[in-house]
This record gives C-alpha cells, sequence and structure tokens, in this order.
C-alpha cells in the first residue's frame, strides 16, 4: 500500500528531517529534483529560516514546490504575480489554521526551546512538545488542494 503524501511528510519529520525538508520531500514524485537536491534545496528552511524563527519552513516550502512544478512563461512580472498571489492565498490558509506563519509565534508555548545554530536533539520528549509536525500536515494539505487546482496532481 502506497503511502499519502501527509503520511509520508510524517515519517520524514520523524525521521529527523525539518519541516521544510519533509513537505517538499512529500512531493518528490512530481518534482523535477533528485531526492538529493531537493533535501539541498530546503535544508536552509528549517526553524523559520535558517532556526531564525522567522517564516515556518513548512510555508516556505509551498514556493519550492510551486516554484518547482508550476509552468512559467517569458514574462517575469505575470510570473512574480501569479506565483505572488498563490503563495499569499496558501499563507493566509495556513494562518486561519494555525494563527501565524511564524516559527517563533507558533512555537511560543514550547518550553526549553533553544536558540542558535545548533538544531534540538530529536527525542520522544521533543516530538511531545513540539507541535511542528502539524503545521507540516497542514501545509502538505493546502499544497495538494492547491496543485490539484491547478491539475497538477
Amino acid at each position: 500500500m502506497e503511502l499519502t503524501r501527509k503520511q509520508k511528510a510524517y515519517n520524514l519529520f520523524k525521521e529527523g528531517y525539518n519541516c521544510c525538508q519533509s513537505v517538499v520531500l512529500a512531493f518528490e514524485d512530481i518534482l523535477p529534483l533528485s531526492r538529493r537536491q531537493l533535501i539541498g534545496v530546503s535544508v536552509g528552511f528549517g526553524g523559520g529560516f535558517g532556526r531564525t524563527r522567522n517564516l515556518c519552513g513548512a510555508v516556505s516550502a509551498f514556493a519550492i514546490v510551486l516554484g518547482l512544478v508550476l509552468p512559467h512563461g517569458d514574462d517575469p512580472k505575470t510570473d512574480k504575480a501569479d506565483m505572488y498571489k498563490k503563495l499569499q492565498n496558501l499563507d493566509a490558509e495556513f494562518k486561519a489554521l494555525n494563527n501565524s506563519d511564524n516559527c517563533g509565534q507558533l512555537l511560543i508555548n514550547v518550553k526549553n526551546l533553544t536558540e542558535g545554530y545548533m538544531p534540538q536533539e530529536r527525542d520522544e520528549e521533543y516530538y511531545k512538545v513540539r507541535p511542528c509536525v502539524k503545521f507540516v500536515l497542514d501545509s502538505v494539505e493546502l499544497l495538494e488542494k492547491e496543485l490539484k487546482r491547478c491539475g497538477v496532481v
């Protein structure tokens, strides 16, 4: 039985991939890059962009996935406007579900949240207190809907 994209993303997050990587790799089958390249292009977006606790990595994944699968024309202005509209709509949907798209705000109630560039150790306690997997799953679901609207999946 084939895993759903949400199941893939959940498993990837539990394997230690960051939020952005987990979302991006859930769409690996339709993306034009190798797994290694997808891991590389999305690695810096964890922890709200390099652990700066800014834009949630699961939200950043919207731009990576859509940028890789949607057709682009010869007019940069039109391409940007089309993409920005899609991304703003997805971001608004994410915020409607989670009240924010900011990693620091999304994790505001997590005790013992570490700072700096070193990722926190992933153990059972980490997964018990972190709401991140919900954000990953929400993002996968929103992306799937958008890709269906665009006729990609």
